[in-house]
């Protein structure tokens, strides 16, 4: 250990004491009888004190030190987006298990049960969201004029108290914060977590497009009455009403198969995104070709099944299939055949569709003397 240098800026009971290279360095307090070291440093060199000969007066202690960053916790670097979770879950909770109160029960609007598919897809958007966490972390901070306005739009929609403009809130309020905290390139980041969230938020739009499935209803119809022919039924289809021994069966427009296929677009989107099977558009396109194919099929035998049951008496089957868990059932094997019809296209269509934009060879012309 160096000798105890004292400098006269210091108080006397003020030390620095260096140890033979100079590595570490302890400032040190005499408290009574213990002295206590508050702080310690790195120094490359001290040098002696001596005194200026021209103004007689100790030349001053001259220090060179190493810094050292000082170590913040996760929850210090993160908090201004923990405060805004903070506060969106204090905000949307409520609504939010209302939401999952409706769809497991069955007890929200007919409209709002097309939307029941958020079951898993809002979950699927956090984590989407969680995965891309270092990547929203490396965006640098800006502010989109944009933002400030739909967050204001949110919050408008939040406070009017109808029940689609305080669910369509929540998408609306989620694209502000993007558009605040990170402008366009963490809306880009956060686009589809945020398509996932507008999908899955109940509306109006079953009810408004409801008037325009007649002719998928008159095509279940016929589709259903002839099959119950071909199984030795007597069967009478008139419009979108098929007549069973005397038993009437109506394909009501929510009985066309439209949350089945919502749902079922729905999950194809999951899908797509899980498997990072966007590479070929002309893939994407069948796909979803496919599952608009495979919904309409579904519900063509769904529909036969519960005309037969209605039409023979069997009334539990019919409760069974329409009312209760085999609904539900039946919708999730449906959503099961997605997985072979993806796994067939991948194998079927590569991912790059680039025709090759090669120049056709030239044609050799020999000169003719």
């Amino acid at each position: 250990m160096l000798p105890t240098v004292q400098h006269p800026l210091f108080a006397t009971s003020l030390k620095i004491t260096c140890t033979s290279t100079a590595s570490n360095c302890c400032i040190k307090k005499n408290f009574g009888n213990a002295t206590v070291c508050f702080a310690s440093f790195s120094a490359i060199r001290i040098p002696l004190l001596s005194r200026d000969t021209t103004r007689d007066r100790p030349l001053p202690l001259i220090l060179s030190m190493q810094t050292r960053p000082i170590p913040t916790s996760w929850i210090a670097r993160n908090m201004p987006g923990l405060t805004i979770l903070g506060m969106l879950l204090l905000l949307y909770i409520p609504l939010l298990l209302r939401w999952v109160d409706g769809w497991l029960n069955k007890n929200i609007s007919t409209e709002h049960e097309y939307f029941s598919h958020g079951l898993i897809g809002l979950p699927f958007a956090v984590y989407l969201v969680w995965n891309r966490g270092d990547r929203w972390q490396n965006l640098p901070d800006q502010t989109h004029f944009s933002g400030v306005i739909v967050l204001l739009i949110g919050v408008l929609c939040y406070l009017s108290n109808l029940v689609d403009l305080v669910n369509l809130s929540l998408p609306i309020a989620l694209t502000g914060i993007c558009l605040c905290l990170k402008g366009i390139p963490g809306l880009r980041l956060q686009s589809f977590p945020l398509l996932l969230t507008l999908l899955a938020t109940p509306n109006e739009i079953p009810y408004l497009i409801a008037p325009f499935t007649l002719p998928l209803q008159k095509l279940i119809a016929g589709t259903a009455g002839f099959i119950l022919l071909q199984a030795g039924l007597e069967v009478r289809v008139e419009d979108i009403y098929l007549f069973v021994n005397n038993q009437i069966v109506e394909v009501a427009p929510y009985c066309a198969g439209l949350k089945m296929m919502f749902t079922s677009l729905y999950v194809g989107l999951m899908l797509l995104e899980w498997t990072s099977a966007w590479g070929s558009r002309r893939r994407t396109s069948l796909f979803f070709g496919g599952i608009i194919l495979l919904s309409v099929i579904a519900n063509i035998i769904r529909n036969t099944l519960l005309t037969f049951f209605h039409g023979t008496g069997q009334s539990a089957a019919f409760v069974w299939l329409h009312d209760s868990w085999g609904g539900d059932l039946y919708s999730a094997g449906m959503l099961l055949l997605l997985i072979p019809l993806l796994r067939f296209l991948e194998s079927s269509i590569p991912d790059s569709e680039e025709e090759d934009d090669e120049d056709p060879p030239e044609l050799e012309l020999e000169e003719t003397s």
